[in-house]
């Protein structure tokens, strides 16, 4: 199930900007521009997320964050606020806040920080065996074939890892280099594809028949779906 994030925020371009950057990472936002749309919106459940603007025209985001809580323990929530003050990030985390980001932000810091927030609440657990045969052990740092750990390198293995997170889903190259090396690392496309070509030899050698990965011209890499 795509995870459904609730974004809190009045000012369109930031909401235009961080939706545009939430779908393309398979998220689903679901922008409002009030504090009492949010409640409403959270009263009908299915929110994964909650990221809250502090300055709303109704009420204060901290405010917000308050009546979230006195309804809901559980819910991760995100400050995304012009208050950079360490009193107010401090105020954040004591009324229950998970996360506080200070604008001017990047888009990619926020998604990366919901997806820690996502993982830590068990909405992005992975599936058990997205493809038949392999099965992903996040304990042990391994991906088994029929039970038998492959031999993977550290990139190989976090890239397959990432391929198997989300089976079905198209990543473009950047996306990859930005998962698995990191968003300031000098690799580059190269780097996917030669890391793309080792691993199906290393899946081959132990089964012939196994190869999950497909090649999206032009687009990215994908995970057969089961």
């Amino acid at each position: 199930m795509t995870p459904v994030i609730l974004l809190v925020e009045d000012e369109p371009a930031i909401a235009d900007t961080l939706a545009w950057a939430l779908r393309s990472e398979g998220f689903e936002p679901c922008h409002v521009a009030t504090g009492g749309e949010a409640l409403a919106r959270l009263a009908q459940g299915g929110i994964a997320v909650a990221v809250l603007d502090v300055g709303l025209p109704d009420l204060s985001g901290f405010e917000l964050c308050r009546r979230i809580r006195a309804q809901d323990a559980a819910l991760p929530v995100m400050f995304l606020t012009a208050r950079s003050e360490e009193i107010d990030r401090v105020l954040g985390f004591e009324i229950g806040a998970d996360d506080y980001v200070a604008k001017p932000f990047s888009p990619r810091e926020v998604v990366a920080r919901l997806r820690v927030m996502l993982r830590r609440s068990g909405a992005l657990a992975a599936p058990a065996q997205a493809v038949p045969g392999l099965q992903l052990d996040e304990a042990g740092a391994r991906i088994l074939h029929a039970g038998h750990p492959l031999p993977l390198t550290r990139y190989e293995y976090l890239l397959l890892r990432h391929l198997l997170k989300q089976p079905g889903r198209v990543f473009s190259r950047d996306q990859l280099l930005d998962a698995v090396w990191g968003a300031g690392s000098e690799s580059t496309d190269r780097t996917v594809d030669t890391h793309i070509k080792t691993l199906r030899a290393k899946l081959r050698a132990v089964a012939p028949e196994l190869d999950p990965i497909l090649t999206h011209r032009g687009m990215g890499y994908s995970l057969a779906l089961a």
